[in-house]
């Protein structure tokens, strides 16, 4: 099996790297193609064959990962439309390009995996959504969750859920790490030096979020845990629920939608 990458970003980076770390596919079978050249540079360390010919990549892939930005995906398919054949698995990660795009620019004969993954793959923590179209078989799909849970977890939803996926999975890093910002911001202002305020905040959010994940409490239940009647952390939660925490989270994370919907 080859497997082939359209686009060297962060992103196909951090997919390379959570592979080939964990042996889901090895550096020798991975091909990568960046028109700019700089794809040599990113997968060097890992011994893996970079081109700039897009076609050739295509050519030479069993699996084709589609890895460009929206912007420019348009002009990769214009391309390689004529090379994409039927027995050949194509896995996207472009944002708010649909399947149907994709059968308006290719076929609809192609085999089709979307997906949206986030930068915590970087770490081997990412969280990825994934859909498919009806040429996909399971056998395929089992493939694609192969991969993609190469560099943290997949989760099969609707097509119709994709553009929530963004706000809640996708961006959803940039609001924690403002969270983890802001709370560090605050000890600072008390007194803490900047890194070992980093540090403690950073690591509360992601013990806090193992805690819910490996207990399956709800994060309400969890939270009361901490709430000690007329104590310090119920206050904290009173200022937060009086500057509106939650309806700034909410309200953001649906505008987030409504602008990957238009993409």
């Amino acid at each position: 099996m080859k497997l082939g990458f359209i686009g060297c970003g962060n992103m196909a980076t951090a997919i390379i790297n959570g592979i080939v770390t964990n042996q889901i596919v090895k550096a020798e079978e991975i091909i990568v193609s960046d028109k700019s050249g700089s794809a040599a540079k990113r997968v060097e360390k890992y011994g893996i064959t970079a081109i700039t010919d897009n076609r050739e990549l295509v050519r030479q892939s069993d699996i084709i990962v589609f890895a460009v930005k929206p912007q420019y995906i348009g002009e990769v398919m214009a391309d390689i439309k004529d090379l994409i054949t039927a027995d050949k698995l194509c896995i996207s990660i472009v944002a708010g390009k649909t399947i149907e795009w994709f059968h308006e620019h290719l076929t609809k004969e192609i085999k089709l995996v979307r997906t949206m993954p986030n930068t915590p793959a970087l770490v081997g923590a990412g969280m990825t959504g994934v859909c498919a179209n009806e040429n996909v078989t399971k056998e395929d799909m089992d493939e694609a969750l192969r991969i993609l849970k190469g560099f943290g977890k997949a989760e099969v939803v609707p097509e119709n859920l994709m553009d929530v996926v963004v706000s809640v999975s996708g961006s959803a890093p940039a609001y924690v790490f403002m969270f983890i910002e802001a709370m560090a911001d605050a000890a600072v202002a008390d007194g803490m030096p900047r890194a070992q305020a980093y540090e403690f905040a950073a690591q509360a959010v992601m013990g806090s979020a193992k805690l819910m994940m490996e207990t399956g409490k709800h994060p309400g239940e969890l939270k009361d845990m901490v709430c000690s009647p007329g104590g310090t952390t119920i206050e904290a939660v009173r200022v937060l629920e009086q500057k509106g925490f939650r309806s700034a989270v909410i309200e953001a994370m649906k505008s987030c939608a409504e602008v990957a919907r238009n993409l």
